[in-house]
Order: structure tokens, then C-alpha cells, then sequence
């Protein structure tokens, strides 16, 4: 059998379910997701090995207008991405209509020299019977082919991986068959907890949180010591993710242990902080701290 391999990056609006897709293919959390759009910060690539090759996925933050230099750095990320890639995913979303967004998005990538497929997600969302007239729809504005997909059930997901697989150069594998992310555990961590706060805060919090990881060693009987800063840009923040008597910080913390205690396979003491930093996302030297180098 011939071995393909190649680089598929993923790109669309905020909220599309980017990274629920391919957290499905790779059968691990390696992208955080919630219900809130522009939830992912990074470029985060991920591995999938089968027998006929090896994709290597490039998870984006969705493209949107920006505010500030994290807005921009997003941004940047996610068409940076586009270069060195054999193929590019463009993710639409069944549930919404053709937005203005998705047209710059498509007419940025339709003259690329790679080629590129249409996704057309979150059919598990509308019945059936509806489905055919609005890939019609979504078709009279792209005329390309569309794949319909659920990446949450993963309807049809097969049919997508047999396309990019059609599509991928023969090639090496780029990655041991065993690795599925080329992030360092530090920071999958410091996503993990940043997923708990978009879940359980909902729009409490705006999108002023980051999370920095700093310390994180082994200690007696085989228990991970990590100790985590959160940002947020105001006291009255700060007072709403601590919560009354702690409760809120706690909860964040047991949810966000059960994960990283799955990932780690070891025993986990996770030791929370919440900081004030006034306008963290315009400070260029927290953000290359915290791993935004754009």
C-alpha cells in the first residue's frame, strides 16, 4: 500500500466545530472546545496515523474582526496556517447561513494553489429532510462540492478522511505512530483549564482569561505538582471566578484535574491562582510568555 502524508489545515468562522473535529479524528482532547466562539488561541497541530498514512491537522483560531493585538495574533495564526499545507479544510456551518465571513475566508483560499475541500458541519443539528436544500444553498454561492459532516457524532467523517487521503502527496511519516500533538504538556494543560473556565463561566467572563503555566514537577508518590496562573483583566473578574468561599476556583480545579490526570496518566495536584493584568491581551511581552509569539 502506498503511504501518504501531508499537512491539512482546517480553517473558518469562530464556533464552526474546527476543534471538535479534530479532537473526534485523533480520539484525544487535544483542542479545547465550548460553546463560544474564538475559544482557540493557537495553531495546534494534530496527529493521525493510520496504515495508508499520516495526516498531520492544523487546528485554527476562526477568523474574525479583530480588537487588539491577541485579536490580531489569532488572526495571523490562523492564515499563516495556510502556508506549507497540502490541503486546506474550509468548515461551514449547517445551522447558519453563508455569512460575509465565510465569503472572505473562501475567496482568500479559492486561488491558493493547494487544493482544498468544503465541510459543511453540525448536520446532526437540522433533520434530514431539510439537509439536501441547504447544502443546495451553501452550493449555489461556492459551486463546489460540499462533504456534510457531523465532527460531534462523526457523521460522515470517514468519507471526509477518504478525501483528504485521495488528495495527499505519497510521503514519510513525519511522526512516531504513538504521538498525537506536537504541544508540550504544559500547554495542553493550560488549555484544558482555560476550557473549564468557558464551560462553567459562560458569559460571565468575557474573553479576557489566559492561562500560564508556571511550575510543574513531580513530587512524592507519583503525584504532578502544577501550579497555574489565570489572567483576567478586572478585580470584578477576578471576584466572579473565585466565587463565593472559593467554590467557583474549586470547581474549575476538579474539572480541569480529571482531564489533566487523563492525559498525565498519574495522580495530579493542581494549585490555582487568579491575578489582575489591565489590559493583559494589548502586553506583547505576557503574551510571548504565554506562548503567543505572532
Amino acid at each position: 500500500m502506498t503511504f501518504k502524508s501531508g499537512f491539512v489545515t482546517v480553517v473558518g468562522r469562530p464556533n464552526v466545530g474546527k476543534s471538535t473535529l479534530i479532537n473526534h479524528l485523533i480520539g484525544e482532547k487535544i483542542s479545547i472546545t465550548s460553546p463560544r466562539p474564538q475559544t482557540t488561541r493557537n495553531s495546534i497541530k494534530a496527529i493521525y496515523t493510520a496504515e495508508r498514512g499520516q495526516i498531520i491537522f492544523v487546528d485554527t483560531p476562526g477568523i474574525y474582526k479583530t480588537k487588539n493585538d491577541l485579536d490580531r495574533y489569532m488572526v495571523n495564526e490562523a492564515y499563516k496556517s495556510l502556508d506549507g499545507i497540502d490541503i486546506i479544510i474550509l468548515m461551514l456551518e449547517a445551522t447558519k447561513n453563508y455569512k460575509k465571513t465565510d465569503r472572505v475566508i473562501y475567496n482568500q483560499i479559492k486561488n491558493s494553489d493547494q487544493p482544498f475541500l468544503i465541510v459543511l458541519n453540525k448536520i446532526d443539528r437540522i433533520k434530514k429532510t431539510k439537509l439536501p436544500r441547504v447544502i443546495n444553498d451553501y452550493q449555489m454561492k461556492i459551486e463546489e462540492e460540499i462533504i456534510p459532516i457531523s465532527s460531534k457524532t462523526g457523521r460522515n467523517v470517514k468519507t471526509l478522511l477518504d478525501e483528504i487521503f485521495k488528495h495527499l502527496p505519497e510521503g514519510p511519516q513525519y511522526f512516531p505512530e504513538d504521538m498525537i500533538t506536537d504541544q508540550i504538556e504544559q500547554f495542553i494543560i493550560a488549555e484544558m483549564i482555560r476550557e473549564k473556565m468557558f464551560y462553567l463561566l459562560r458569559e460571565e467572563i468575557p474573553f479576557g482569561i489566559a492561562v500560564l503555566i508556571e511550575e510543574m514537577e513531580e513530587r512524592n508518590e507519583n503525584v504532578m505538582y502544577i501550579r497555574s496562573n489565570i489572567y483576567v483583566e478586572k478585580k470584578s473578574h477576578k471576584g466572579i471566578l473565585i466565587g463565593k468561599n472559593g467554590k467557583m476556583l474549586k470547581k474549575i480545579g476538579v474539572r480541569a484535574r480529571k482531564d489533566i490526570e487523563k492525559l498525565l496518566q498519574q495522580k495530579v495536584y493542581l494549585d490555582l491562582w487568579v491575578k489582575v493584568e489591565k489590559d493583559w491581551r494589548d502586553n506583547k511581552a505576557l503574551l510571548r510568555r504565554m506562548g503567543y509569539k505572532g
